[in-house]
């Protein structure tokens, strides 16, 4: 867990280049660690749109990205069944897009009513917890954004609701967070971007 000053740093630290298409500004940043990130914001709203990484791989070569905002249907190989798997529509689909002032995450494709489930904070492991009465499903993930912040999950942050087969899951932002973000649009701002058609971005 560090804290939000040390992630500044490390932003600080890349080599970035960023550019302005389709209503979207994609930031790259390229880490000395060899890791890389891609972000995607609302050109208008500055709203985070897609967090990506990526590692290098075993073999030094460059390793698969990781979806950790977004949708990450929209990077999943399109011929699947070439290597003899299809995956279900049926199957449980979890998701993060965030809202200005909570993490929010949906997991599509559950069918059972709201009092089936309990979702807490595991203070200990810094994780949330996903469990169905019926033992149906089952789900454990992390918050990068606060182990960034260097601040401790709360119950009380998470809220939960259930529409339309999808269980919507919030935490609320606490300050600490929200002033992290600020100070990252402001880095952000101080990026020139290049327009869709140019030839290419100019690293910071």
């Amino acid at each position: 867990m560090a804290s939000y000053s040390e992630w500044l740093s490390y932003l600080q630290s890349a080599e970035k280049t960023a550019l302005v298409q389709d209503g979207k500004k994609k930031v790259h940043f390229k880490f000395a660690d060899g890791k890389e990130m891609a972000e995607e914001y609302d050109v208008k709203t500055n709203d985070l749109l897609l967090r990506k990484w990526r590692k290098k791989g075993t073999l030094g070569g460059a390793g698969t990205w990781e979806i950790e905002v977004g949708d990450p249907q929209v990077f999943r190989p399109v011929a699947m069944e070439t290597q003899g798997m299809v995956e279900s529509s049926s199957n449980p689909i979890f998701t993060r897009r965030d809202t200005k002032k909570a993490f929010m995450w949906r997991i599509r494709n559950l069918p059972y009513p709201i009092e089936t489930y309990n979702v807490t904070v595991d203070t200990d492991n810094r994780c949330v917890i996903v469990r169905t009465t019926n033992k149906k499903y089952y789900k454990k993930f992390t918050i990068p954004d606060m182990d960034r912040a260097g601040l401790p999950l709360e119950q009380r942050a998470v809220n939960y609701a259930h529409a339309n087969n999808t269980l919507v899951i919030t935490y609320e932002k606490p300050a600490g967070v929200l002033e992290m973000e600020r100070q990252v649009l402001q880095e952000l701002k101080k990026l020139k971007a290049s327009r869709d058609g140019d030839v290419e971005c100019n690293p910071s």
